[in-house]
């Protein structure tokens, strides 16, 4: 997702990491083993001039799908829970309107089980996450 973020007008940066978990001392390896509790996130920093919220919704779920729990492509596990950080009363509203508009559009079988959560303390990614398809363009 770092990628596609990564590559639209109006998107001034992107970084990955981890959030929602409960512990302090995160790092890759105690994330996968489920020992924090957080989820792999992309943070996006956009210019809302250039490129709106929900434009940024669409790109994720045009690329995502919000109907399978702990899940992203080919990647299992409780890190990988389909979930959105929001930074204001206003981005919470209009993430729970697409995820409504996503489900009454039946373009999936099963309903939407992605959560809308207030943004919590960031925890950035070890460098080698950073523009992974970048550096890793094989995979």
């Amino acid at each position: 997702m770092e990628a596609l973020f990564r590559q639209l007008d109006g998107v001034l940066e992107t970084q990955v990491g981890y959030m929602g978990g409960e512990t302090l001392a995160v790092t890759y390896d105690k994330v996968c083993a489920g020992a924090t509790g957080h989820i792999e996130i992309v943070d996006v920093v956009f210019d809302p001039s250039l490129i709106s919220y929900n434009e940024l919704l669409r790109v994720l779920f045009d690329n995502h799908n919000p109907t399978t729990p702990n899940q992203q492509g080919p990647d299992l596990g409780v890190q990988y829970s389909s979930a959105i950080f929001t930074y204001s009363d206003e981005q919470a509203a209009q993430a729970q309107q697409m995820l409504v508009a996503i489900d009454e559009s039946e373009r999936w079988p099963n309903p939407t089980v992605t959560v809308v959560r207030p943004a919590e303390k960031f925890w950035r990614a070890e460098e080698y996450h950073q523009q992974y398809y970048k550096k890793q363009p094989s995979q």
